[in-house]
């Protein structure tokens, strides 16, 4: 009779595979071990909508992150009041039709007539007052960009029909002449550079007479009457000037006894370095004289003349550091919460409810009024914010991690786990907590898009003051643009894209976490 040790004596070479030298299957098998990590990141690139996201995200942060080093000229606190709400603008893309910083508008004659002056008072550097329509459509600051045919339209029943236009205006252009009160250094400054550059800022200044319908506004340099320019002959009789080709324009610049006409007036001042002058400039080569550079606004300008380019990367840096620091924070609270309630249970998980109903209880929204009402002036507006979004925004996440914690801790391998001696830490941490990884993950990004909607939310209806030079937030440009957006459509359709991406981004990149973290799915091919 063989004893046990005879069996296991057998030789090696009386062994052999069934299906030995055949081919079992076409496709090759891996055995190599894949860590958890890794095999986390080959299920989550198979996600193409993740993928997407994700780089959305990244693109999205890039662009806060260099804007103000590379997209734009600007800084936080340049504001130019002169071009506020203007619609995108940039020198290159200009040249194709795009963000060419023009709106469309329907004109009558006499406005017509007053946007083209701009182009053509702009070439009359010298005041002499000849410069035809036709010089003055191909200057290169002339604001109309197209002018359609022009159409007859009654307002009143009975009364004499009048010719529309419909055109495109470049708004940068149309701000044309204005006045303002330099010093007589600057205005030395000033010839200088132009001189230097070949570029027009001083021009005449304009009579104050009859012939002026607002002695104010500094693009009334042609003669008119009640609006309607016209040409006056020698003996003082003033006759209409149709908007037609070959059309000039007559002037009303201020003359002096020589007939030649007045750059500057002096203002006041006892010094040469500090006599005031009154001068006409003609503001869009003025700002490029101020700054170095053409107005060049590749989103356009917010209600106050921000960069809303500049003004958007600030507000989604703010939204976006504000929801990962709120996400941060709830998951390690919510995270150590629900890990207790769920593993001990019985009367630590009754107490530890109980709190946590009596904190749901309270009302987000008013939570968030009173920290700001009686808390952001002492700590500031954003810590004050972070406090109202972490008094209760926990209790989900310690809900989701106590309820996988009451699924998970009854298992076989905790029970082994438990009866081989580890240590309760070791239990929730090793052994539990990895397989609530996804749920938990899911959770702490779906709370980043509901964290800057909550935001976005409470800076619209003005809870939140996030409207300083220093920092803004998406909601209160939005905010801003509430009552402007139908005739300035980019105020707010820029900050709401913006808003609108980063949510339905952080979801699909949640959604794709989760599947990625799922113990569940681990070794699954798809």
């Amino acid at each position: 009779m063989k004893t046990n040790e005879d069996i296991t004596r057998i030789p090696r070479e009386k062994f052999e595979f069934v299906n030995h030298g055949e081919k079992i299957a076409d496709r090759k098998f891996d055995d190599t071990p894949v860590s958890y990590m890794k095999d986390a990141w080959i299920r989550f690139r198979k996600n193409k909508g993740a993928i997407a996201a994700a780089i959305i995200i990244l693109a999205i942060f890039a662009y806060s992150l260099l804007c103000p080093l590379l997209i734009t000229n600007y800084d936080n606190t340049f504001m130019d009041v002169y071009y506020a709400k203007k619609p995108p603008k940039d020198l290159l893309l200009s040249k194709i039709g795009i963000a060419d910083g023009g709106t469309n508008r329907d004109f009558s004659e006499k406005g017509l007539i007053k946007a083209i002056a701009v182009g053509i008072g702009a070439e009359d550097h010298d005041g002499t007052g000849d410069v035809t329509l036709e010089e003055g459509m191909e200057s290169y600051y002339q604001p109309m960009l197209k002018i359609g045919e022009g159409r007859q339209m009654t307002e009143i029943k009975g009364a004499k029909p009048k010719t529309i236009y419909s055109a495109r205006i470049d708004n940068y252009l149309e701000v044309g002449f204005m006045y303002r009160s330099i010093e007589q250094s600057e205005y030395h400054d000033i010839v200088a550079w132009q001189e230097e550059t070949g570029k027009q800022i001083l021009y005449p200044l304009v009579a104050d007479n009859e012939y002026n319908i607002d002695a104010t506004d500094a693009n009334n340099w042609y003669k008119s009457s009640k609006g309607t320019p016209v040409s006056v002959d020698e003996y003082g009789k003033a006759q209409t000037i149709k908007y037609e080709p070959g059309m000039v324009l007559e002037d009303n610049y201020k003359r002096d006894a020589d007939g030649n006409p007045v750059y500057f007036e002096y203002t006041g001042g006892g010094t040469t370095e500090t006599a005031q002058y009154k001068v006409r400039v003609l503001y869009y080569n003025f700002y490029t004289y101020r700054n170095g550079f053409e107005p060049e606004y590749i989103f356009g300008t917010d209600s106050q003349g921000y960069d809303l380019a500049l003004r958007l990367a600030g507000g989604i840096r703010l939204s976006i550091l504000v929801a990962i620091l709120v996400s941060a924070i709830n998951l390690t609270l919510g995270a150590l919460y629900g890990a207790v309630e769920g593993y001990y249970g019985g009367a630590v998980d009754i107490l530890m409810e109980r709190v946590s109903d009596i904190l749901a209880g309270i009302p987000f929204i008013v939570a968030a009024t009173l920290f700001q009402i009686h808390l952001s002036a002492k700590v500031g507006a954003v810590p004050s914010l972070l406090f109202a979004f972490i008094l209760t925004g926990w209790i989900g996440t310690a809900s989701r991690v106590r309820t996988q914690f009451y699924r998970f801790k009854g298992q076989e391998y905790v029970t082994a786990a438990r009866t081989l001696g580890a240590s309760d830490g070791r239990i929730i941490w090793k052994h539990i907590f990895p397989n609530s990884l996804g749920t938990i993950i899911t959770a702490s990004v779906l709370v980043i898009p509901g964290v800057i909607s909550s935001e976005s939310m409470l800076s619209y209806l003005g809870i939140v003051k996030l409207g300083g030079t220093d920092v803004t937030s998406l909601g209160t440009l939005m905010s801003d643009a509430s009552s402007l957006w139908i005739n300035y459509p980019h105020l707010m359709v820029f900050p709401a894209l913006i808003i609108s991406l980063l949510m339905i981004c952080f979801n699909l990149f949640g959604n794709g976490l989760r599947d990625a973290f799922n113990p569940s799915l681990r070794g699954v091919e798809e």
